[in-house]
């Protein structure tokens, strides 16, 4: 069944007398939200028993948590050093969606640096092996690993390289973030058929399980020339996207994905604005 839930908690969550990350999934569950994501962005900042908690909690309220990594990965830096650094950073993240009862942790693939993207990108897809490797022998096979969409221009992370990088394996799923996609491409997201070109290539390339089962973050987003500025919320009218022409594409297409608001400061307000325009929709 299609998803959908808050990346963190808004104040609203804090106003309603909670006062912790544990009592989200509860919240979630009263506000007809089924998905959570929890971030690990900056910092591993909870502890693995309280981990075990939240994700007895989420369990108890039928929703489903997903990881974000760390932001700072980037699986194309040229230092060998950092590339082990960053396969235990995606391990770590893998161990504490196990706490959470979840299946599907997003990470940042990459970015450029002083390098050509060609250049880049073939570095980070020469290391897919062994970080796979590292993804197995650890015991996560049955996870699902979800590199991300990016809003920069200098970041790797193209709708096409996201999918060349899933196609390595069954474990890969897309995270496509509709808000860095139209950030980075000046806003060319605005019909159902842009958003169906997408979800149509992924189709053909990654068939039908992965594409039913995408991860997705949807945020309206500021950008300039150079991509993403900033997050903002559903109530933006100057920049896009809108998520009613992606809720049509997604109901005519039969697809089941997360669907993770990442609106700035009301992520949690959004993400039921985004479930009642999905519900909105015939069909």
């Amino acid at each position: 069944m299609i998803k959908f839930g808050p990346a963190g908690n808004s104040q609203i969550f804090y106003d309603s007398g909670a006062k912790t990350s544990l009592e989200a999934p509860k919240w979630c569950n009263e506000h007809g939200l089924t998905a959570y994501e929890y971030s690990f962005g900056r910092m591993f900042n909870m502890s693995h028993e309280k981990a075990k908690m939240l994700g007895e909690e989420a369990v108890k309220n039928n929703v489903l948590v997903s990881v974000h990594a760390p932001y700072y990965i980037n699986l194309a830096n040229p230092s060998e050093e950092s590339f082990q650094k960053n396969i235990n950073y995606l391990l770590t993240s893998l161990s504490y969606l196990k706490d959470f009862n979840g299946n599907q942790c997003v990470f940042h693939p990459g970015s450029c640096g002083t390098e050509t993207r060609d250049v880049a990108f073939g570095r980070l897809m020469s290391r897919i092996d062994r970080l796979l490797e590292n993804i197995y022998s650890a015991g996560y096979g049955d996870l699902y690993v979800c590199p991300e969409t990016m809003g920069k221009s200098q970041q790797l992370g193209s709708v096409k390289e996201i999918v060349e990088i899933c196609k390595q394996d069954k474990c890969l799923i897309p995270t496509l973030d509709f808000g860095h996609i139209n950030a980075v491409t000046g806003g060319t997201l605005k019909t159902a058929d842009d958003y169906r070109k997408i979800l149509d290539y992924v189709y053909n390339e990654l068939g039908d399980f992965k594409t039913k089962n995408l991860h997705i973050h949807f945020s309206k987003i500021e950008y300039t020339s150079k991509g993403e500025v900033k997050h903002l919320t559903l109530d933006d009218t100057v920049y896009g996207p809108e998520f009613e022409p992606l809720a049509v594409v997604i109901k005519e297409m039969g697809l089941e994905p997360t669907i993770i608001s990442e609106s700035k400061e009301k992520m949690m307000e959004d993400a039921i604005k985004l479930k009642q325009i999905y519900e909105s929709i015939g069909g």
